[in-house]
């Protein structure tokens, strides 16, 4: 056959430590129908400041496969939330063989067609908080890429016609394909007329959704005469794969017939009409193979007008039991984002009758669905019993309704299918599924009562139950709880959605308390972060007693935003917010950085030097502000406006020690006892900020930060300047007189007039 290779590869990410499904990076691919094999090459580098991150350490890198939804991962072993079902996936864990660069290959074989995803991070770390820009950090970059085999022209069989095959020595296999509508309950395929060795050495295989494996149904035709292979409840709407074998060994040219023969469950003594029908007819997409036999390796032969295409009556034993029941269909009514409600028409109480199921479909919008939660609920209405022991069973199941004959089955599994069982009786009468990250398509509900005796469930007689069913999308289980915060996460153009836990909670939704922190401690954190602001209290009373009354309004705006936005920002329920939370961090950090700048402009003295000096306190306003904006937690965008204003001051103390002659401030007493232990304490305060600082640690931790900084500024801000006493001008004389110009007033000491030095002499 002709294969066609398509490839396809997504811009590297940076991956992050595992915390919760919000923090992974999340790929998206499609794989086109009919492709034989997908394989992924992982390629994962180090980076840091722009270069090759040779000194990073090795962390290694899981990664997680999963055909039509996300991947429910929980690499942190939680609880997941009651009546959750947990879908499986592949996982794969990337070690490093060079030192800034690995790469990884995963093989699919036969994958399945449509959406895969792909969700990658970093095991979890022990929560550091660092300062963004303090220090070149280690990134780990993940760029998968995705290569695809498929087979082009693939033949299709018919159902009803006979497909004549020649297998050549050099060719092994034969692959068709054969789409099957709904409301089919069985497909049968067949080899006919096998001849040109002994015995029919021939595997039969048959596969939905993608050519077979090894490990699929496989029927060896040398044991079984007539060599059918039967697929009772086939997946509705899909295409089935049949693949005709050689057995190894087998020398020279084998010709066969093959057919297939669907039966639909509507009208259970009829089979599919024998006739080749048209594509609208049979419900088949119309982008159509070939029609007749395909030997892999091969290329299609031609068509003669001999060739026998033509309808051939093939005796089928149909099991006259083998019934489907209507599908009664669900309005989807959208909300929002992944916030579907599907309403029952003349529900939502659902009657069950005794002797057959009630069978509704829930159809999920491909990719726009498969990011949320899928809830279904079952509410048995206790007085519709009439006092008889009866129990509803529901079978939720993907692709396919599961009816069988069998009433007295209550598992929603078979061979192919597997399926959530839910049930209800006078007992437990609330039943509830929830299905995270759910695989798109039509999902079948098929409810039935039994009721229960001492030999077992047994077919009620003349008991109707009823039920009130609700079926639901929503973003996240229970919106994650008191203790979770549910975000609307996107992937280029896929959105998605999942929890993010706080206050020691984890779990997919935010459920497993093993970790939690208590209300105790909740009110012990909240406390002592608010509380400690109150530490700014006596740098306000010294200020206001040395008259800096600008300086003293400043940290109480400081001291008032502080307390009420760690109040906003707790992550348990001990929280309480005055205003939006944004407005409140904006003011925090805007009174931090401000508290910063009048002290350090305040210890340069300026008034003397510069007449406005008012315009500096103005300046550093609008640059704080400026640099919030721009970045909150940016490392120089912070310093940057303090370094400035450090800058200030040592040279205004650089000014009056060249003028004075010996060092200032000029008392070894300011130096001891004020300068050095402010410098200290505000030295040790940036150090635990900066290199100390966790997420477990941080209520205690950000507390000392708070009382390190109030008090550094209490030792920091200058003594009250002593009031000025200059001479004003003489009365100028008329005629002759002199003009009497006085030095300005120095600090630590009044100019005696007597010695005062004239600058100017002026005669009128």
């Amino acid at each position: 056959g002709l294969f066609v290779t398509d490839y396809f590869t997504r811009t590297p990410r940076k991956l992050s430590p595992f915390r919760s499904f919000a923090s992974i990076e999340l790929f998206h691919f499609h794989i086109p129908e009919d492709t034989v094999i997908a394989v992924w090459n992982l390629i994962t580098f180090k980076e840091q400041g722009g270069t090759f991150g040779d000194q990073c350490p090795d962390r290694s890198i899981t990664v997680y496969f999963r055909s039509g939804a996300p991947s429910v991962i929980n690499p942190l072993h939680t609880h997941f939330p009651r009546d959750t079902a947990v879908p499986g996936s592949f996982a794969l864990t990337l070690t490093w063989t060079l030192p800034n660069r690995t790469t990884g290959v995963f093989n699919v074989t036969s994958p399945l067609p449509g959406d895969w995803f792909l969700a990658a991070h970093l095991p979890k770390d022990e929560g550091k908080i660092s300062v963004k820009g303090l220090y070149e950090e280690c990134q780990y970059l993940f760029q998968p890429q995705l290569i695809v085999q498929r087979l082009v022209n693939i033949a299709v069989l018919y159902p009803g016609h006979v497909t004549e095959q020649s297998m050549a020595p050099h060719n092994r296999s034969c692959l068709y394909k054969v789409f099957v509508p709904s409301y089919t309950s069985r497909v049968l395929v067949e080899v006919l007329r096998c001849r040109g060795a002994e015995g029919c050495p021939l595997w039969l295989r048959v596969r939905a959704k993608a050519p077979p494996l090894h490990n699929s149904t496989t029927l060896d035709c040398r044991e079984h005469t007539p060599c059918q292979l039967a697929q009772d409840l086939p997946f509705w709407q899909h295409w089935y794969y049949v693949l005709v074998e050689k057995h190894p060994g087998v020398p020279g040219t084998i010709s066969f017939q093959v057919t297939v023969q669907l039966t639909d469950c509507s009208r259970p003594s009829l089979a599919r009409p024998p006739f080749l029908p048209s594509s609208a007819s049979m419900n088949m997409p119309h982008s159509f193979g070939s029609v007749g036999g395909l030997a892999l390796g091969d290329s299609p032969p031609p068509t003669s007008p001999n060739d026998t295409k033509h309808p051939v009556p093939i005796p089928v034993n149909l099991h006259t039991e083998e019934r489907c029941w209507p599908v009664r269909p669900t309005l989807r009514n959208e909300l929002d984002t992944f916030s579907v409600h599907f309403y029952i028409f003349f529900g939502p109480n659902v009657s069950v009758p005794p002797d057959r199921p009630a069978v509704f479909v829930i159809n999920l919008l491909p990719v726009l669905d498969s990011g949320g939660v899928l809830n279904l609920e079952l509410r048995l209405n206790v007085s519709s019993l009439c006092g008889e022991n009866v129990t509803v069973f529901g079978c939720l199941n993907h692709g396919v309704p599961l009816t069988s004959g069998d009433n007295t089955s209550v598992t929603c599994e078979t061979e192919s299918l597997a399926g959530f069982l839910l049930s209800v009786n006078a007992t437990a009468s609330l039943s509830r599924l929830r299905i995270p990250y759910p695989q798109t398509g039509s999902w079948y509900l098929s409810l039935r009562s039994l009721c229960a005796t001492e030999h077992g469930f047994e077919p009620c007689t003349n008991v109707t139950a009823e039920v009130y069913l609700r079926a639901y999308l929503s973003p996240c289980i229970n919106d994650c709880g008191i203790y979770g915060q549910c975000k609307l996460l996107r992937t280029n153009n896929y959105l998605y959605a999942a929890c993010e836990c706080k206050a020691g909670w984890n779990g997919w939704g935010c459920t497993d308390n093993a970790e939690a922190f208590s209300y105790g401690f909740q009110l012990l954190s909240t406390l002592l972060l608010c509380l400690s602001n109150v530490m700014f209290v006596p740098p306000v009373a010294i200020a206001v007693r040395s008259h800096y009354l600008l300086e003293a309004a400043v940290y109480i705006f400081t001291m008032f935003f502080s307390t009420f936005y760690h109040a906003c920002d707790q992550p348990g329920i001990v929280v309480f917010c005055i205003m939006e939370y944004d407005v409140l961090q904006f003011c925090d950090f805007l009174g931090s950085l401000m508290s910063v700048w009048v002290t350090v402009i305040a210890m340069a003295r300026l008034q003397p030097i510069v007449k406005q000096a008012s315009v500096l306190y103005l300046l550093g306003a609008m640059l704080l502000s400026m640099a919030l904006q721009m970045d909150r937690h940016g490392l120089w965008n912070l310093l940057g406006p303090s370094l400035f204003a450090l800058g200030i001051m040592a040279v205004a103390w650089t000014a009056r020690t060249i003028r004075r002659r010996h060092c200032y401030p000029p008392t070894w007493k300011r130096w001891a006892f004020y300068l050095c232990p402010g410098a200290l304490i505000a030295a040790a305060a940036v150090l635990l900020y900066a290199f100390v600082e966790t997420e477990e640690n941080y209520f205690y931790i950000h507390s000392i930060w708070h009382l390190l900084i109030a008090g550094s500024v209490g030792f920091l801000l200058p003594p009250r300047a002593k009031p000025s006493r200059r001479l004003g001008p003489l009365p100028r004389r008329k005629g002759c007189g002199y003009q009497l110009c006085v030095n300005e007033q120095e600090e630590l000491g009044l100019v005696d007039p007597a010695v005062a030095s004239i600058n100017s002499i002026c005669t009128s």
